[in-house]
């Protein structure tokens, strides 16, 4: 009997870094995602989440969950819109969700029932899942969700010995990030200034804090905000 990990988005990014190190810590990984994972060793099933899974997919994770002596779902799949409270639109705000909320939902729902005693699902909120900064609206919005659902699950797993987490980064070295600032090294360096360490965190930082969330369930239920110390303006 092994460990599995599951994890959404793990072609890029934070995804990306968890699988490598879940990988180094004696767990199979699947990538749940919709580009393929690069890890080696890294199976990939690759899958849009703002959609139902399809049939095989849902078979193999299934198939794949058997047998198991833990099971870990991290849920890091994310998608952040530019957008604002004046300038929302109803197709950004129903991505923000399928992706950030409704694909982890339902991904739980499918797995849970196949959860041995010890597994853990862990989600990648954000410092703004308790706070907001202008010009992410729906992202910011979604993520308070994403707090609200680890919170529930976790009441709902009471007794199971599964446990849930979030980690909520602060801003991270990733190219979603890059890509919301244009890629502009003014901005990122201006948003590392905000950081009482006066730098971005590094995608396997987070990774290391997932991975301790799923080895200690003491956290059950708990936001971890793994942010460097942001300076509060």
């Amino acid at each position: 009997m092994s460990k599995l990990a599951i994890v959404t988005g793990a072609s890029t990014g934070i995804g990306h870094a968890t699988a490598h190190t879940l990988l180094r810590d004696g767990f199979d990984v699947i990538s749940l995602a919709r580009r393929r994972c690069d890890v080696p060793g890294v199976v990939s099933l690759q899958a849009d989440l703002t959609e139902p899974l399809a049939a095989d997919v849902r078979t193999t994770l299934l198939d794949t969950c058997k047998d198991r002596q833990q099971i870990a779902i991290v849920h890091s799949a994310g998608w952040l819109a530019g957008d604002s409270a004046q300038s929302i639109s109803l197709e950004a705000l129903d991505r923000a969700f399928a992706v950030n909320v409704t694909a982890p939902a339902m991904l739980n729902a499918l797995l849970i029932p196949h959860l041995p005693v010890s597994s853990s699902i862990v989600f990648v909120s954000s410092t703004l899942g308790t706070k907001a900064v202008p010009g992410a609206l729906s992202y910011a919005v979604s993520k308070h969700a994403v707090d609200g659902l680890m919170q529930a699950t976790c009441q709902d797993l009471a007794g199971s010995g599964v446990h849930t987490a979030c980690v909520a980064p602060g801003f991270t070295n990733t190219q979603m990030l890059r890509d919301h600032v244009g890629n502009d090294p003014q901005i990122l360096a201006g948003i590392a200034s905000g950081v009482t360490f006066n730098r971005l965190i590094e995608p396997a930082e987070i990774a290391a804090t997932i991975a301790f969330c799923i080895d200690n369930p003491v956290i059950n239920g708990a936001i971890i905000h793994a942010n460097l110390g942001q300076i509060e303006r």
